[in-house]
């Protein structure tokens, strides 16, 4: 578990500022964080039970869902973040063995000869053997403020995660919505093109009953043909989009076309969403909570700074056993021992100990900026998302009734145009008045649906602390 981990908003705003205003050469400007939203109309504020982990479910998309979840799993974002955490944590652990003793021993045989004048040869064995510990003392907490900023960084790592986690779900659905929306596209094209042929057939018809002059079959047919011309584009949109999906996913293009055929269309959000206080906002989002640890390992990372200056208090042992038969080795009478313990204090360094502790108030100085930057990012996107959320509503609301009524205008001139009561340019405006509001109306939807995928982004959705 990490020591360092923070249970709230609150929490994790007092413990920033406190730690910036007792260990460094600056203050931290208040900051204060919004009772409620201000665009949160329509949407109910007290929620303290929600859970946005799995937002995703509440568009009841099941291939929506299935992507998501095949991406959480096999996507190689995730795998390195995962993997970053293994490394934060190995490196807290190799800072927290720093503050205790270490030990080395060893071990030898050394056989040596002496060749004398005349006297042949003189040989001899001898056998040692050695235990060595040193200790720095941590008298002044330069050791554990470093463990305190290892452990800081673990937590950012971790968090780090958590923020992969929720960038990739959002933008899986983004993407998803896209291709809904450019396959609906190419539904109503065709149909458009399908009415156009009709109109066209019917031209060619007028003008050799002699009803009608060669100009207006011309414009049939390039009526026709303009709208025909927009389906490879269409096309490419499509399975682009399905490429991007299943990159996203990790997995090879092509890989999930037969998984993503047949959807439902555009995602549907929800019908309401209980958007909580920007308290709650705060403590849900991964970027926040990275801002919070970088803050806090900032801090830790002056305070071991500032403890070079002090005297270092180190420690050093010895035990050894030296002996020229293998019998005695053993032998108390042939051990050695030592104990040293040493004191050393910085006198002169041409001001490098003061250089490293101004490099390191200049970096915390910037992780708490970075950290307001984030906190006021975090509440200016969910402001916007909840705008763009009410505003898709009532823009969808008009285009719907707009879209109803060109249709009806569109049918209608269809039929005065089969009884030759109108040109038939009339009827190539109304054709084009509807594929353009059906386009818009599109495009509306989807820009509602993006619209609440941000806004669960925003709110800190996506992840969840046992992902």
């Amino acid at each position: 578990m990490n020591p360092l981990r923070l249970k709230s908003s609150t929490a994790l705003l007092s413990l920033v500022l406190a730690s910036c205003a007792a260990d460094s050469g600056f203050s931290a400007k208040p900051m204060s964080v919004p009772a409620e939203w201000r665009n949160a109309g329509g949407f109910p504020s007290a929620s303290p039970s929600r859970d946005l982990s799995r937002w995703w479910g509440r568009f009841d998309d099941p291939a929506l869902n299935r992507l998501i979840a095949a991406a959480l799993k096999d996507s190689p974002d995730i795998s390195a973040a995962t993997a970053r955490i293994r490394e934060s944590r190995a490196r807290r652990d190799a800072e927290f063995a720093g503050l205790f003793p270490s030990l080395d021993g060893g071990a030898s045989r050394n056989a040596r000869s002496t060749r004398t004048d005349g006297a042949g040869t003189l040989s001899g064995t001898s056998y040692s053997a050695s235990l060595d510990a040193s200790w720095e003392v941590d008298l002044f907490g330069r050791r554990s403020s470093a463990v305190q900023a290892a452990a800081a960084n673990l937590g950012a790592a971790e968090e780090n995660l958590h923020s992969v986690h929720a960038a990739l779900a959002a933008e899986i659905a983004s993407t998803y919505t896209s291709l809904r929306a450019n396959e609906a596209r190419l539904a109503v094209l065709r149909q458009n093109v399908t009415t156009r042929e009709q109109t066209a057939q019917l031209a060619t018809w007028r003008q050799q009953a002699g009803e009608a002059d060669s100009l207006e079959s011309s414009q049939a047919q390039s009526s026709l043909e303009t709208a025909r011309a927009a389906i490879p584009s269409l096309e490419q949109a499509i399975a682009q989009g399905r490429n991007q999906l299943a990159l996203l996913a990790g997995r090879a293009p092509g890989s999930l076309d037969a998984s993503l055929s047949g959807g439902k269309g555009i995602p549907e959000p929800p019908n309401s969403l209980a958007i909580g206080i920007p308290a709650d906002t705060l403590r849900q989002r991964p970027d926040v909570r990275i801002a919070g640890y970088q803050v806090l390992a900032a801090a830790a990372t002056t305070r071991s700074a500032d403890a070079a200056r002090y005297p270092s208090l180190n420690l050093t042992g010895s035990l050894g056993l030296n002996t020229i038969t293998s019998k005695d080795f053993l032998n108390p009478e042939t051990a050695t021992a030592n104990l040293l313990a040493g004191i050393t204090s910085p006198i002169f360094d041409a001001g490098r100990i003061r250089a490293n502790i101004e490099a390191a108030s200049a970096a915390e100085q910037q992780a708490v900026d970075a950290y307001r930057s984030t906190v006021l990012t975090a509440l200016a996107e969910t402001e916007n998302a909840l705008i763009a959320c009410r505003r898709s509503a009532e823009r969808l609301a008009s285009l719907e009734k707009a879209t109803r009524l060109a249709r009806e205008a569109d049918q209608l001139a269809r039929q005065r145009y089969e009884a030759g009561e109108i040109d038939f340019l009339d009827v190539l405006d109304s054709q084009r008045t509807l594929l353009n509001l059906e386009d818009n109306l599109l495009s509306t939807r989807t820009d509602r649906t993006t619209a609440y995928i941000r806004l669960y982004q925003a709110l800190g959705g996506g992840w969840s602390a046992g992902s």
